[in-house]
């Protein structure tokens, strides 16, 4: 729909203004800073930085290879935030992600004492690999941290350092000896991230270079302040009541209930959660400002109706049978949700 139909409504601030300019050049200049490393993956990489801008979290969903640990560790390094890499596996224990106390002698005193030793969590970007290859016991010791930015440990809270993101992956195609993450958690990642294989000409590019000399040096376009400064203006961005509704109104299509679309009561077990509705309202936020606009139009809403719905709409036994997906029940609902015509 085009953006006179739903208004040009402008942020009133100057600075806010010439932060969302700094926002729009920003994400183009991290973007040519990853094309050093990163080859193809545009969809991909636009819905990570969105993740960025927002404050939230991502799941990101692909087979082994495809550079997923690349991405994100690279945007560490564009954005020159701490990395952390934890590889989940089966024998992971909380206290392996959190930290634990430890005894510590003082070489003066000889007297000993508990004292905190931080786990990999104590980052700035997190990259939880393989997060559905650990029991949920350890799965949940990530809860906190996703939501709250901290974490607790004998009692004793510590606050993380901001900005703070957890980045998980998910191998598709190895089920065994995996455990699925529950709805709780997957409902606390912002998006569902598919990377799928390249094109003929873009993986031949990506042997060509990853096979020879690769040592590139990032310049930071965008730093932790600007991030965190990206996410308080995201915020401020107006979005009309149209516009609201029409994204309420797609997440609470996604419930069976009496009044739900045929195919919603045959394939769908559970629908998506309030919490859908915010990040759609913020990520379509973050999504005008990287175009350039100050306003929030249908297009927005319904460009991230999959990334933010299709890990929260959870099929049924009938729809797995009938080969059904969330994707294909995301694109269904998009068809059938009517888009207002009215202004604002």
């Amino acid at each position: 729909m085009a953006d006179d139909a739903i208004g040009t409504v402008r942020l009133d601030d100057a600075n806010d203004v010439a932060l969302a300019d700094r926002l729009k050049s920003g994400r183009e200049q991290m973007i040519g800073e990853l094309r050093k490393l990163i080859i193809g993956q545009e969809e991909v990489i636009d819905q990570v930085l969105l993740s960025l801008f927002v404050g939230g979290n991502s799941l990101i969903i692909g087979v082994p290879g495809l550079a997923k640990t690349l991405l994100i560790h690279s945007i560490a390094q564009v954005v020159d935030l701490r990395f952390s890499r934890i590889q989940f596996t089966p024998d992971l224990m909380p206290s392996d992600i959190t930290g634990t106390d430890i005894i510590q002698e003082d070489a003066a005193t000889g007297t000993r004492s508990m004292v905190f030793a931080p786990g990999p969590v104590f980052a700035n970007i997190i990259l939880a690999d393989e997060i559905n290859r650990t029991p949920p016991k350890t799965q949940a010791a990530l809860l906190e941290a996703m939501q709250e930015h901290r974490v607790t440990v004998q009692g004793r809270t510590y606050t993380l350092d901001e900005p703070f993101y957890v980045f998980a992956t998910q191998n598709p195609i190895e089920l065994e000896g995996t455990y699925p993450l529950p709805e709780a958690q997957l409902d606390r990642f912002m998006f569902e991230i598919a990377i799928e294989h390249l094109g003929e000409d873009e993986e031949l590019e990506v042997i060509r270079s990853t096979t020879g000399n690769l040592n590139p040096v990032f310049s930071h376009a965008v730093t932790g302040p600007d991030l965190i400064a990206f996410k308080e203006l995201v915020r401020r961005v107006p979005v009309s009541e149209s516009v609201l509704r029409y994204a309420v109104g797609l997440v609470r299509t996604t419930r069976p209930g009496p009044d739900s679309p045929d195919f919603v009561k045959k394939w769908v077990a559970y629908g998506a959660s309030p919490r859908a509705a915010q990040y759609l309202v913020l990520g379509a936020k973050a999504r005008a400002l990287t175009l350039g606009r100050y306003h929030v139009t249908f297009d927005d809403i319904q460009a991230l109706a999959q990334p933010v719905l299709r890990h929260r709409v959870l099929t049924n036994f009938h729809a797995e049978s009938e080969g059904k997906t969330s994707s294909e029940l995301v694109k269904m609902l998009l068809e059938h949700t009517r888009v207002p015509t009215s202004g604002m």
